[in-house]
C-alpha cells in the first residue's frame, strides 16, 4: 500500500509557502478553475486539498470529503473550511486508497495534485472506482512542456531540487495522456499556459474526465419487466 512520510521540514514549509502564495497563484488559475469547478454537487471529494485553495468553488453549507495525508496542511483546511462554511470530512490518507466505497460518489475534484503522487494510473483507478456512473473527475493539473522548448528545457534542469521542495512534485508528466488512458468514458482537456515566475509549472492543462454510465442505469436500456 502506498504510504506518505510527513518530512519535517517540507511539510511544515509548503504548508506555510502554499497559505502565503496561494492567492498569487490562483489568480492565474481561476478562469479555468471557474469552468471546470461549476455547479459542483453539494457533496465533494477532493484529492489532495492542501491548505483549501478549492473551497472557493464549493458552496456554502456544502460537504468536502478531503483526502489529504499531509497533516502539517491540516490546521490550515480547517480554518479555511470554517471560514467558507464548508463542512469538512477529513481523511489522512493518500489518492491511491480513499477507503471510500466503489461507485459512492458523484464528483471527485484536484487541483495541482497528480504531479506529486507517486503513481497517477494508480490515482486515477482509484477515482474511477469510487465515482457513479455518470460521475464526474475534473481536474486543473500542471504537465511536461512541450519537448525542445525553452520551458521544457528548465523543467529537467530543476526537476530534483524542485521535486524534493514541493513533495515529490514533477515537472515531466504527460498527464493528459494518462487521464486518457485511464479508462473514463470521456475526457475533455484544455491545454493553457500561466504566466508565473515559477516557468517549470506554467504549462498546464483542466478538464473533466467522466466515468462510463452504467448501461442499466440509461432510461429503456436492461430487461423490460
Amino acid at each position: 500500500m502506498t504510504t506518505f512520510e510527513v518530512h519535517r521540514a517540507r511539510g511544515p514549509f509548503n504548508a506555510a509557502f502554499f497559505s502565503a502564495i496561494g492567492p498569487i497563484i490562483e489568480g492565474g488559475l481561476r478562469p479555468y478553475k471557474e469552468r471546470v469547478f461549476a455547479d459542483l454537487p453539494r457533496t465533494v471529494v477532493e484529492i489532495g486539498s492542501g491548505v483549501g485553495a478549492n473551497l472557493p468553488y464549493l458552496l456554502p453549507g456544502s460537504t468536502l470529503v478531503a483526502v489529504e495525508p499531509n497533516v502539517p496542511m491540516h490546521r490550515r483546511l480547517r480554518a479555511a473550511a470554517d471560514r467558507r462554511g464548508v463542512q469538512l470530512d477529513l481523511r489522512d490518507r493518500v489518492a491511491e486508497s480513499t477507503g471510500l466505497p466503489d461507485g459512492s460518489v458523484d464528483c471527485v475534484i484536484s487541483s495541482l495534485v497528480l504531479c506529486t503522487v507517486s503513481e497517477p494510473a494508480g490515482v486515477l483507478a482509484e477515482v474511477r472506482r469510487i465515482l457513479r456512473p455518470g460521475g464526474t473527475y475534473r481536474f486543473v493539473e500542471h504537465v511536461a512542456a512541450r519537448a525542445g522548448t525553452p520551458t521544457r528545457f528548465l523543467q529537467r534542469a530543476v526537476r530534483r531540487p524542485w521535486a524534493w521542495t514541493f513533495e515529490g512534485c514533477s515537472c515531466e508528466r504527460d498527464l493528459a495522456g494518462s487521464l486518457r488512458a485511464a479508462g473514463f468514458a470521456r475526457v475533455d482537456i484544455e491545454p493553457h499556459r500561466l504566466h508565473t515566475p515559477f516557468v517549470p509549472f506554467n504549462t498546464q492543462i483542466s478538464g473533466v474526465a467522466h466515468a462510463p454510465v452504467d448501461e442499466l442505469s440509461v432510461p429503456g436500456a436492461g430487461i423490460d419487466p
